[in-house]
């Protein structure tokens, strides 16, 4: 698995526009918290129990619809994303980025993220629903 800056991300993306970005957070983070421009959903986990997905990698591939697609993942801070990432490198899948510090960053001295760094913080697109 590759790790990438939201702005190395951000690069690479526009340098191989037939990776598939995928926001593997929850869909409440997905709508209501915003997410890049061009991302597609599919949750690693979900609230209120925070189970893993356990037809992420399918639900991937169907979306990618080839292992060998680029696959390009990012949750809130960095962390879910590399899990993600990981199953799926377990089922098979060949290119898989994790975008380091997610959408909102890593939490600064307040505790409060999108103020350090993260794809929100370094100004890239992105919308909210």
């Amino acid at each position: 698995m590759k790790h990438l800056t939201p702005k190395e991300t951000h690069a690479y993306l526009q340098a191989h526009p037939e990776a598939l970005f995928v926001d593997c957070r929850t869909e409440m983070e997905f709508f209501y918290v915003g997410h890049p421009v061009g991302a597609s959903h599919i949750a690693w986990q979900e609230a209120p129990d925070w189970e893993v997905n356990d037809k992420f990698a399918d639900e991937v591939l169907r979306e990618a619809g080839a292992k060998g697609r680029p696959v390009v993942l990012i949750c809130r801070s960095g962390n879910r994303s590399v899990h993600a990432g990981e199953a799926l490198e377990a089922a098979g899948f060949a290119d898989v980025v994790n975008v380091l510090y997610g959408f909102e960053g890593e939490l600064d001295p307040q505790h409060h993220r999108n103020g350090v760094n993260g794809w929100r913080r370094d100004g890239l697109p992105w919308e909210q629903m």
